[in-house]
């Protein structure tokens, strides 16, 4: 089965994310800026007329798309690169996928997920 795992974590921990997604050998990763909020509920900033609320904070979206059998290593990475220990640290979402088609070639579902496939690699 094949799964889509999401992460919204902070912007200044995507570079150790992305280290650990690498070193747990994840091939196609999407990333991008969004804003949003969660249990956090934003964040109160003071400016020269006074403190403001601001209710959507910046974050990085991750989506990878993977075999059932890689999620749990993928989740953990992501996981431990983007923990701080403060509110706001963000969100795993882990969901199945129906289908995946690579355009290139017409792959189906877990071959075209296969790294091996793209590069001419039998196995």
């Amino acid at each position: 089965m094949i799964k889509k795992i999401e992460a919204a974590i902070r912007p200044d921990k995507m570079n150790q994310v992305m280290q650990a997604l690498i070193d747990e050998g994840a091939i196609g990763v999407t990333a991008i800026e969004v804003k949003g909020r969660g249990r956090e509920g934003g964040m109160e900033l003071q400016w020269r007329t006074g403190t403001y609320l601001v209710h959507l904070l910046p974050r990085i979206l991750i989506s990878i798309v993977c075999n059932e059998d890689d999620v749990e290593r993928n989740v953990e990475a992501i996981r431990k690169a983007a923990f701080t220990g403060q509110k706001g640290d963000g969100i795993i979402f882990v969901s199945p996928v129906e289908s995946v088609i690579r355009i290139s070639t017409g792959e189906e579902d877990t071959d075209a997920l296969s790294y091996a496939s793209e590069n001419g690699v039998a196995g």
